[in-house]
C-alpha cells in the first residue's frame, strides 16, 4: 500500500483498495477451506494499516487469491491498485453480526422503536443519528445527542462515512461502516 500512495483531491494521502495475491497453486489449494477468513484478515489488516497511517482509500477493500503456476511453494506476489467504489454502496456490521445495507434513503439510529435501527442501550439517545446518502456515499449525523457519536475515536456532529471507518453511538455502542 505505502508503494501506491498518491494525494487524494483533498489532500490526503489516498492508497491502493484492490489487492490480487497470486500463490502458488499448491498453496493456493492448502488454503481452500480457510479461504474466505483469509480474504476477511487481509482486507482488515489493510484497513488497520490505513487508519494507523493515516491513508484514506478510494473505494472498498477488496482482495481476490490467485493461483500462478510460475510462482513455487511459499511464494507469493502482490497486485495493488487503487479503484474508486462504484455508486453509493455501503454496509453497517453491527456488534451482534447483523449487516445493515444503505441505499437511497434516510437510516436513523437510535432507541426509540420508530428509528431504522434500534439500540438497547442506555447511552444510545432515543433519536441519536442518522446516515443519508451524499452522491456517491453516505454521512453520518449526530441528531442532538446526549452522549455523542465518535468516528474512529473522534467527536463528531457531521462526517463523510469512508470504507472500514468505527463509530461509536453514546461511547458504549460499536459498529463499523464498509462501503461495496
Amino acid at each position: 500500500m505505502a508503494d501506491s500512495r498518491s494525494v487524494g483531491v483533498r489532500g490526503q494521502p489516498v492508497v491502493a483498495n484492490r489487492f490480487s495475491v497470486a500463490l502458488a497453486p499448491v498453496d493456493l489449494d492448502r488454503f481452500a477451506d480457510v479461504r474466505d477468513s483469509l480474504i476477511r484478515e487481509l482486507c482488515d489488516a489493510a484497513r488497520e494499516t490505513a487508519r494507523d497511517e493515516g491513508w484514506v482509500f478510494m473505494g472498498p477493500v477488496q482482495v481476490e487469491l490467485v493461483a500462478d503456476p510460475k510462482l513455487r511453494g511459499g511464494g507469493l506476489s502482490v497486485l495493488a491498485r487503487m479503484k474508486e467504489a462504484d455508486g453509493g454502496v455501503g454496509v453497517l456490521h453491527l456488534a451482534n453480526g447483523q449487516q445493515v445495507v444503505l441505499g437511497e434513503f434516510v437510516l436513523t439510529l437510535g432507541r426509540l422503536p420508530e428509528c431504522t435501527i434500534t439500540f438497547d442501550d442506555s447511552n444510545v439517545s432515543r433519536e441519536h443519528a442518522e446516515i443519508r446518502p451524499d452522491g456517491t456515499g453516505f454521512v453520518l449525523s449526530d441528531i442532538g445527542s446526549t452522549n455523542g457519536t465518535l468516528v474512529n475515536d473522534t467527536t463528531v456532529t457531521r462526517h463523510r462515512l469512508d470504507d472500514g471507518d468505527r463509530v461509536c453511538l453514546g461511547g458504549t455502542t460499536f459498529f463499523e461502516f464498509r462501503a461495496g
